[in-house]
């Protein structure tokens, strides 16, 4: 019987925080402690093993956005995006963090654009993918936007990753975004009551933002000095910036889905949405884990 109330009050507790955040919550725990298990074997067991982790990422991520894109109206080559994505992994992380490792990731890009956009204009002699003009510059950059919001990010983390000591600075970076999302969600579930961004996310209150702040200051002044073997105010400040750059991240997708008329992305992570759903936050992250390296520990 105690085990049967218990059971129907972990029921209603979670029916409740699932009508106030939109999500499924031991759904969502139990998929976000799958990748981070899978985020931290391919880190510190065998590092190269991260290439797998990120091209996986970079190859649903690219699928599901190019496919929510295609929903929208614009014609996207959603196999080739993948592939083309899934090629910049190795390249950002075996040539390193140097002048020639970045100029790597930059033609990458280029290329993995170029092959998209040519892929577009090729589809162009069948009558079915035939468009105006403006149609097919809007689908180019429909396929250009999908490979620098995934592709280019995730290549930052590869990049650092790749480099001697880099994988530190990535899990804790992620630690750090991570944090601040949990910050957000206690912080707005219990006292939130001030809107953040309304018409954006109604969802996110400035008390939620507060959280994520002290979270971030605190995860990432811990991290610095027991991690990273930096000064405590390195961790501040990165603190400081991940926490501004993961919550505008988090905005910018919540546009994207505004304007597409969705809730999530996909639905192919339970309780979370899409692997974009969790990524948003992370994914523009990575530039700033990239500079902290270069300037700090390069």
């Amino acid at each position: 019987e105690q085990l049967h109330h218990a059971h129907a009050q972990f029921d209603a507790t979670n029916e409740k925080i699932q009508a106030r955040t939109g999500r499924n919550l031991l759904a969502a725990i139990g998929i976000g402690v799958l990748l981070g298990g899978a985020f931290l074997a391919s880190l510190i067991v065998l590092k190269w093993v991260f290439i797998l982790f990120g091209a996986a990422l970079i190859a649903f991520t690219t699928l599901e956005l190019a496919q929510a894109l295609r929903q929208a109206g614009r014609t996207i080559p959603r196999i080739v995006s993948a592939v083309v994505g899934v090629s910049i992994a190795p390249v950002a992380f075996f040539f390193g963090i140097d002048v020639l490792g970045i100029e790597a990731l930059w033609i990458a890009l280029v290329a993995a654009i170029a092959v998209v956009t040519l892929w577009r204009l090729a589809e162009l002699v069948l009558p079915s993918h035939r468009a105006p003009t403006r149609e097919v510059l809007l689908d180019i950059g429909a396929g250009a936007l999908v490979q620098i919001y995934v592709s280019l990010m995730a290549g930052f983390y590869l990049v650092v990753t790749g480099s001697e000591g880099g994988e530190w600075w990535t899990l804790a970076g992620i630690i750090i975004v991570v944090s601040t999302d949990i910050g957000a969600y206690a912080a707005g579930l219990s006292f939130g009551k001030h809107k953040l961004a309304p018409t954006i996310s109604p969802g996110k209150t400035w008390e939620g933002f507060a959280g994520a702040v002290a979270a971030a200051l605190l995860a990432g002044g811990l991290l610095a000095v027991l991690m990273l073997g930096q000064p405590w105010w390195v961790g501040l400040a990165l603190g400081a910036v991940l926490v501004v750059v993961a919550t505008m991240g988090d905005l910018t997708e919540s546009m994207i889905k505004r304007d597409l008329g969705v809730k999530d992305i996909s639905s192919w992570l339970p309780g979370h949405g899409g692997f974009l759903d969790r990524l948003d936050s992370v994914l523009p992250s990575a530039i700033v884990i990239y500079a902290f390296f270069l300037i700090f520990a390069s």
